[in-house]
């Protein structure tokens, strides 16, 4: 398991290694021992997986409020994403930069994403399977999502008119969202 540094502190891209021969292939998509020993310590407590049907469609940006904040480890199992995080950590040397990076079924590597960070994804593909681990439960009244057009952010999506949930459709603009993080 190979794990590379970002540009954005704290922010990593996991690539497996994959064993493969005439029958298919295998790879550790997780191990706890080997990312602790790189410094990424989380106890992981739920998985997610998600189906888009159609390419271009755009789910985020999401994030759970503190107390309720969620780290993550995204993969794409299916199809192609455009996955992306944005940092929201209010004082952090890289407040409100972004970093994307294509995750396919075929390249097999993983975004993680810690807690203080906004994090969606456009298909590029039809047919995209997404599965992610977080470190903390879904929690509703937590849950807050911010526009993924916002100006404030700058993030190159490369699309106009992405397909989106009627929750990301209303989402507020940073300046108006109650984000409490703090780096």
């Amino acid at each position: 398991m190979k794990i590379i540094t970002t540009k954005i502190k704290d922010l990593f891209i996991i690539e497996p290694q994959v064993f493969g021969d005439n029958r298919g292939w295998f790879f550790e998509s997780y191990s706890k021992i080997k990312l602790a020993k790189q410094g990424l310590e989380c106890d992981f407590v739920q998985d997610n997986h998600s189906f888009s049907a159609q390419k271009g469609t755009l789910r985020g940006l999401h994030f759970q409020l503190n107390p309720k904040a969620q780290a993550k480890l995204v993969r794409c199992t299916r199809g192609a994403i455009l996955d992306v995080a944005v940092d929201l950590r209010k004082g952090s040397p890289t407040y409100k930069q972004w970093l994307s990076i294509e995750l396919t079924a075929e390249n097999k590597k993983q975004f993680f994403i810690p807690r203080g960070f906004a994090h969606g994804f456009l298909t590029l593909t039809d047919d995209v399977g997404v599965q992610y681990k977080a470190d903390e439960y879904y929690a509703p009244e937590y849950d807050r999502s911010i526009a993924y057009n916002d100006r404030e952010l700058h993030v190159e999506w490369d699309i106009e008119n992405p397909i989106l949930s009627v929750k990301d459709k209303n989402a507020p603009l940073l300046c108006d969202s109650d984000v409490n993080f703090v780096y």
